[in-house]
């Protein structure tokens, strides 16, 4: 048996690697998305104040630390039972919504961008940003710095910190913000409604204007037939910072609602020993293995599945993105609601829907009156015992769950990130792609290779937040040498 090995995957946060066997016809026998690293945050957290959470667990990664600030202050809410004021639910809500500008930007234009701007044949050196820059223009490259820059600057100015805010706490935030601060996020907020106006123009013009790109998203080898996750509103609407979980059958159909306080009753981890990342599955149907459709556990939990579970967005121009989405993709309505869309790389066309419902929302909260009220913390009164907390992060809906003693000291964390939730389908699109791009007699190329790529690529993965569990033996090799450098013993686990 023949074994192809991408190492490592390119344009992700973290690690991994694809690991494809093929049988002695040429024919794809089975293929591995493999996450090697470990972070033991879980582990570590125990033992510690509860409140430092929020500053601890947003070092997990440097390109989400938003995400676990957020999901981690909610958590802190419930454990002390507070709730926060409105000013402060809507400061939070503001900085989420420019960390997602910022965020989405990012994964489009700088690691999902090349392949369709360049082409997922071009050459390496030329399929990454700079690529992008030089085949666009200075001048769109500069709108996308300029946007990640006023947004980073919004997070710093609200967070107190551009990376790894530290103004969330339990029962509130840290300090209101100044009516002079307001007009100037005002001012980034309406940069922000069009930019993201003018990517989905950019969006429609180089990828759907491109038949070969439209052939390529509407294909099979890039279709996977799941239920959706998402967070969204008392109306069903989407929303990132606080609503109840809604899951929806591949068919569109309510499947479950919930409160993210109860995801363990809805949710299980399925482990295999071959990767330190956990498979999250519905646990009304159970563990099937790698498959999809309706009798499958697997869910999915990203931009592309937030719509799919929603009833459409919460702010007008995102509406009017959103319906266009479905009535190009050919969904039709079924009892009010659009169909779900499977077709795995829409998801960079869900992004943009999703960076234009950020703007439009930061800019509803920046010229909210309530935002600057000076009462932006509640007193913690109540003995700690357990909270969970919960957001949609741009990779998927992230969950905090703490326990604590009686003096609010972590006695257990369990943590469950917006790509753990994804990792069935990654390794369910890493697999369909190998197996519908490489048959017998097929020449194995460097863009070929790169095809497979794009299968987890549309999920936008980060594994340095999502690796917390550890289903088998970490490979660790110690070597003790005495003074002189001279090997003494070798202790090794796991090394084959």
């Amino acid at each position: 048996m023949k074994r192809i090995a991408i190492d490592p995957v390119t344009r992700l946060e973290g690690h991994g690697r694809i690991e494809i066997f093929l049988n002695d016809e040429g024919d794809v026998a089975n293929a591995y998305f493999i996450v090697p690293e470990l972070r033991g945050f879980e582990q570590f957290c125990v033992g510690r104040p509860a409140e430092e959470m929020p500053r601890i667990t947003d070092r997990i990664c440097g390109v989400c630390p938003e995400a676990h600030h957020m999901a981690s202050a909610k958590a802190l809410d419930d454990l002390f039972k507070v709730d926060p004021p409105p000013a402060a639910k809507k400061l939070r809500e503001l900085l989420y919504s420019a960390f997602y500008v910022a965020d989405h930007t990012t994964h489009f234009y700088a690691l999902a961008g090349p392949d369709f701007v360049m082409g997922p044949d071009a050459p390496p050196a030329e399929r990454n940003i700079l690529g992008v820059v030089r085949k666009v223009g200075l001048e769109i490259g500069k709108q996308v710095i300029d946007a990640r820059i006023r947004n980073h600057q919004v997070i710093k100015l609200l967070g107190g910190r551009g990376v790894h805010p530290v103004a969330a706490l339990p029962g509130g935030w840290s300090r209101p913000l100044a009516p002079a601060d307001r007009e100037g996020i005002e001012a980034v907020a309406r940069q922000n409604v069009d930019f993201a106006l003018f990517s989905l123009k950019l969006f429609e013009d180089l990828v759907l204007g491109n038949p070969q790109y439209v052939e390529l998203i509407l294909s099979d080898t890039f279709t996977h037939r799941t239920y959706s996750m998402g967070t969204v509103d008392a109306n069903n609407r989407v929303n990132f910072y606080d609503g109840m979980i809604r899951v929806v059958d591949p068919e569109g159909a309510e499947f479950v609602k919930y409160h993210p306080r109860e995801y363990a009753s809805h949710i299980a981890e399925h482990c295999e020993t071959w990767t330190y990342l956990k498979f999250p599955y519905l646990k009304a149907i159970g563990w099937k293995g790698l498959v999809d459709g309706k009798e499958s556990g697997v869910y999915c939990a990203t931009p592309l599945s937030r719509l799919n579970a929603a009833d459409g967005m919460a702010t007008p121009r995102a509406q009017e993105a959103y319906e266009k989405f479905y009535e190009t993709l050919g969904s039709t309505r079924v009892n009010g609601r659009y169909q779900p869309v499977h077709f795995r790389l829409a998801t960079h066309w869900a992004r943009l829907v999703e960076l234009l419902y950020a703007a439009e929302r930061m800019l509803e909260l920046a010229t909210d009156p309530q935002i600057t009220d000076p009462q932006v913390r509640a007193p913690i009164t109540a003995t700690p015992t357990e909270g969970v907390g919960s957001v949609e992060a741009p990779r998927g809906t992230l969950t905090h769950h703490y326990w604590t003693d009686e003096r609010g000291i972590l006695t257990r964390v369990n943590l469950i990130v917006g790509t753990t939730n994804n990792y069935a389908p990654i390794a369910m699109s890493v697999k369909k792609a190998a197996q519908g791009l490489i048959q017998k007699g097929t020449v194995i190329t460097e863009g070929l290779l790169n095809r497979i790529e794009m299968g987890f690529r549309a999920y936008d993965p980060c594994f340095g937040c999502a690796t917390h569990a550890l289903p088998g033996q970490m490979p660790l090799e110690v070597v003790i040498r005495d003074v002189h450098g001279a090997e003494v013993q070798r202790l090794s686990q796991g090394i084959g």
